[in-house]
């Protein structure tokens, strides 16, 4: 499939209701309004296509680059790529939910999300915490530094009531994914998530959103379900 058949498709699956639920969320025109559900059809016809994918990501629809993320092949992408592609991530279901997760597939994954959290820019640390927790929701313990997570979470204590917005919620499910999917640190996790408290979150046009690490991991905790790990990062 060429770049024009699979634009034509998206379009086909288009919903306007789903439209209006994007731009509420920070899309932009142009869009279709496509569920993420229905792009699985395509998904299994090109499976990975690099080439492809970065012709999509560069039309600037946001269904066309949310595909370009399910396509992509994350390790034939260099640093180079996943910094054009952050750059180009106008809003956080960008920037968390397709350039995040593709990076948290590479085997470069924390080096460069370890500079997008360092950047100062909002949707680039929101981007660079969004890949932690990925990780740490995939990959087994071994693949940390215990060290480092810890010094991560002593980061986010002391930083997040000061962060951007977007930022503010990609560091305090950072601390929800630590205590929930981090064995070795999950004391520390939920220590760092009470002396953190509720988190708020405003939003343009929308009530603030109020965020509580520490509630969200005793839900988990009463489940039972401490140290889950995802079978797979992208759908």
């Amino acid at each position: 499939m060429n770049v024009e058949m699979v634009m034509q498709e998206l379009e086909a699956l288009g919903k306007e209701r789903t439209k209006k639920i994007y731009i509420s969320n920070g899309a932009q025109e142009p869009l279709f309004g496509v569920a993420t559900g229905a792009m699985k059809p395509i998904a299994k016809k090109i499976k990975i296509d690099q080439t492809l994918a970065e012709e999509l990501y560069a039309t600037g629809n946001y269904d066309a680059m949310y595909f370009a993320g399910v396509i992509a092949d994350p390790n034939a992408m260099t640093e180079l790529d996943y910094d054009r592609w952050v750059e180009s991530a106008y809003f956080y279901m960008l920037s968390d939910y397709v350039v995040a997760v593709t990076l948290a597939e590479a085997d470069i994954a924390q080096e460069v999300a370890d500079k997008w959290i360092a950047s100062g820019k909002e949707l680039k640390m929101s981007a660079g915490w969004s890949c932690y927790c990925w990780l740490l929701g995939n990959r087994p313990d071994v693949e940390f530094t215990e060290s480092k997570i810890a010094h991560m979470l002593d980061t986010v204590k002391n930083t997040i009531h000061d962060s951007p917005e977007r930022t503010k919620s990609a560091m305090n499910n950072f601390i929800y994914t630590v205590g929930t999917s981090y064995l070795l640190l999950h004391e520390k996790a939920v220590e760092i998530a009470k002396a953190v408290g509720t988190v708020e979150v405003k939003r343009e046009k929308k009530k603030s959103s109020f965020l509580n690490a520490y509630e969200s991991i005793q839900k988990e905790v009463d489940k039972g379900r401490i140290g889950f790990k995802r079978k797979y990062v992208r759908c």
